[in-house]
């Protein structure tokens, strides 16, 4: 046997961790963290113009608090459990909702219709919803909203030969990048400027160039994955889990199913649910709780539809929730992880210290720095606008004092905080458990690509520093 072979074999018989192993590994190194990094914290200020709350440059000092003992650990995943409890579920009534369109039929009904439509084309609709998504991702902000979609697109990638990671990733790689890239993402590019001090949405013309490169290398990783995993299922990073999903129809019997008037009843509430989601975010000011609220009130609509009685629509509630019940401890698990860092006060100190470092740096390697400080204080910070809001005050003079502009600090940000949302667990764990995919498994999927992604950083980071931008 060859040494590439012997590389090649050792390489794929790597076996990651139980996703339960990951986070408590993580959640103890952050509990030894706040023994070690001395707790510290920022000034905030309201800010007149935006009405955000921002961090006083100069104004960091050190506090004296108690770090989190032993049984804070523990504690921690309760605390975390309670804490997160919307987004937990939120998880439960989505997949519900969609559980039920599974159960009456309409899913298979709809997908049987699609694949009639594009025929042996239907590879297509990676790239498509992908950009679609990336699209109302960059300009709107959007990404809550498609939290009932992931489930959807599961269903659709198994049944079409695929894998559960393909339809999860369809979903969120597309909504993640197009957020990331920001062309007049309020949320993060609109705050981000605000705060630096920088011409709102200028700069649009990188960004967008950013945005089809990074979707461009996103669509074109997941087709080779899918492409791959349909020939040799044995390739997929599944390939031997076990999950409680509904496996549906095969592609033969989906192309066959036809909708009846219940089913069609039930995909227009569907769509119907999308448009009402998408109003009440943008327009009603909806938030977590809202979200869920829809999501349980449709699934009970949908249910009467399909002529189910109460019983039958509790029973297949009840039903949905076996699927998901993993996922979602995920969720409240790394919540966790979040509260033992707010309650040790050490995430501002770190802040603090990897900004200390760019003060004698030249041009490049200072914006080499930027972007990976604030692709590791993503993992502190998982809020988009909470990270404008603390490091955009910092970073932005400091960007100055080096002979940088403030819109090279935007565009670390920018980075930083948006394409490591696919790979930090404390920010990958909520799309982990709405795809019903293990984050263990998802790390042997995604990492080859977000190192394709930090590459593709550094090179838009060292164009930037070269035209002045």
């Amino acid at each position: 046997m060859s040494e590439k072979t012997k590389r090649k074999k050792w390489f794929e018989n790597v076996k990651m961790p139980h996703t339960y192993v990951i986070l408590i590994t993580i959640l103890v190194i952050m509990t030894i963290l706040t023994h070690i990094i001395p707790a510290g914290q920022y000034q905030r200020v309201e800010d007149p113009v935006s009405g955000t709350t921002v961090v006083v440059p100069g104004s960091f000092e050190f506090v004296d608090v108690e770090a989190p003992g032993f049984f804070d650990i523990f504690l921690s995943l309760q605390r975390g459990y309670v804490d997160a409890a919307d987004i937990m579920f939120l998880i439960i009534f989505a997949y519900g909702f969609v559980f039920m369109l599974v159960k009456n039929g309409t899913m298979d009904a709809a997908l049987g219709t699609l694949v009639r439509l594009v025929g042996k084309k239907i590879q297509l609709m990676i790239p498509i919803t992908m950009i679609v998504l990336g699209l109302l991702s960059s300009t709107m902000g959007i990404f809550e909203e498609v939290y009932g979609l992931f489930p959807v697109f599961v269903g659709i990638a198994v049944a079409l030969g695929y894998d559960m990671v393909v339809g999860g990733a369809i979903v969120y790689l597309g909504v993640t990048i197009g957020y990331a890239s920001g062309t007049f993402n309020p949320y993060t590019i609109g705050i981000a400027q605000d705060v630096a001090g920088v011409p709102l949405y200028s700069g649009l013309g990188l960004r967008i160039a950013v945005l089809i490169a990074f979707e461009l290398l996103a669509i074109l990783y997941i087709m080779h994955y899918a492409r791959k995993v349909k020939a040799d299922p044995t390739k997929s990073v599944m390939y031997g889990v076990e999950t409680d999903f509904v496996q549906r129809k095969s592609l033969e019997e989906l192309t066959g199913s036809k909708m009846d008037t219940r089913q069609k009843i039930s995909l227009t509430l569907f769509l119907g649910t999308l448009g009402g989601l998408l109003w009440g975010i943008t327009q009603a000011g909806w938030g977590i709780n809202e979200i869920a609220a829809m999501f349980l009130m449709m699934m009970i609509f949908v249910g009467i539809v399909s002529g189910y009685s109460a019983t039958d629509i509790c029973k297949t509630f009840i039903e949905s929730t076996k699927s998901m019940v993993s996922s979602m401890l995920i969720v409240g698990f790394t919540r966790g992880i979040l509260l033992v860092m707010k309650d040790g006060m050490i995430s501002d100190t770190i802040v603090y210290y990897l900004v200390s470092l760019l003060s004698e740096a030249s041009k490049f390697v200072s914006a080499y720095g930027m972007l990976f400080l604030q692709n590791i204080i993503k993992f502190f910070i998982t809020g988009s606008s909470s990270q404008a809001t603390i490091t955009m005050p910092i970073m932005a003079p400091t960007a100055e004092l080096i002979g940088l502009s403030k819109q090279i600090a935007v565009l670390a940000y920018q980075f930083g905080n948006g394409f490591a949302e696919m790979f930090w667990p404390t920010s990958c764990a909520l799309g982990c458990g709405l795809m019903g995919v293990p984050i263990n498994k998802w790390y042997k999927f995604i990492t080859p690509l977000f190192g394709m992604v930090l590459v593709l950083e550094v090179i838009f980071m060292t164009i930037a520093v070269a035209i002045g931008y």
